[in-house]
């Protein structure tokens, strides 16, 4: 039995190319399932969009996320954020392992940006105890950032006990680099890049990544590896960069 945990967290921007002029879905379930990841925290999942369905004509019948896990991850959560007419998005989560149970929390910061928060407990056989994995998609702004990353330190004391293994990962649009500090200091959390490279991966924009707006924060784990995939097959794909992580549970974090 492995005793280490794969992870990759991604917004694939619903399945399309820049300014959605290409259906982008099929290459990104080829690419995902390269990486061969144990657990998928995936941001921008279109559930429905009735318009891109009568668009693009290998639109898949059903949702983005069970299109993406087909039978390489049974378990599969979605978090329905943003609602529209003609369809809705939101976050999703991808894993081998079975779900035990999940809930998306609203953490809208205003009426104009839907934001969700999802959280998981999946059944990982080499753990103790359930693993707990959130997939986030923070506010473009600092305050709307700042009340969600409040609204998060929230739900993991009321909700996650303080030995149980703990991951964290999505797009925090955090510019400024101002979350780490706080989820250290308040939650002991540490990002899996700090840990292996000594500062968070730049993952936007995937042509040529220069800022760092996704994160892996993980608690109750070592990392044995860290990837950023922005390579010839990802640049096209999405405008962020996939990230990739190895984790080990026997290890104790630096």
């Amino acid at each position: 039995m492995k005793n280490h945990l794969r992870i990759a967290s991604y917004n694939i921007h619903k399945g399309l190319s820049f300014f959605n002029r290409r259906l982008v879905l099929h290459e990104v379930r080829s690419r995902l399932r390269v990486i061969n990841a144990d657990v998928v925290f995936l941001q921008e999942v279109q559930g429905h969009h009735a318009r891109h369905a009568g668009r693009f004509h290998a639109w898949p019948g059903g949702a983005q996320h069970e299109f993406l896990a087909g039978e390489l991850w049974q378990g599969t959560a979605y978090g329905k954020n943003a609602v529209y007419d003609h369809g809705h998005h939101g976050n999703a989560i991808l894993s081998r392992y079975p779900i035990l149970r999940w809930e998306n929390v609203d953490i809208s910061a205003h009426a104009f940006e839907s934001r969700g928060m999802l959280h998981c407990e999946l059944d990982v056989p080499h753990l103790r105890q359930p693993l707990h994995a959130i997939c986030l998609h923070l506010a473009l702004n600092e305050s709307g950032r700042r009340k969600q990353i409040h609204q998060l330190s929230e739900r993991i004391r009321g909700m996650v006990p303080d030995d149980a293994p703990l991951i964290i990962a999505g797009d925090f649009n955090d510019w400024r680099q101002r979350a780490g500090d706080y989820l250290a200091d308040e939650l002991g959390l540490r990002e899996v890049f700090e840990v292996t490279h000594g500062r968070p991966a730049r993952s936007f924009p995937a042509v040529l990544p220069l800022f760092s707006l996704d994160r892996i924060y993980m608690r109750g784990f070592g990392v044995t590896e860290a990837h950023v995939l922005h390579g010839q097959h990802w640049r096209r794909l999405s405008d962020h960069a996939a990230l990739t992580a190895q984790l080990n549970p026997h290890a104790v974090a630096a």
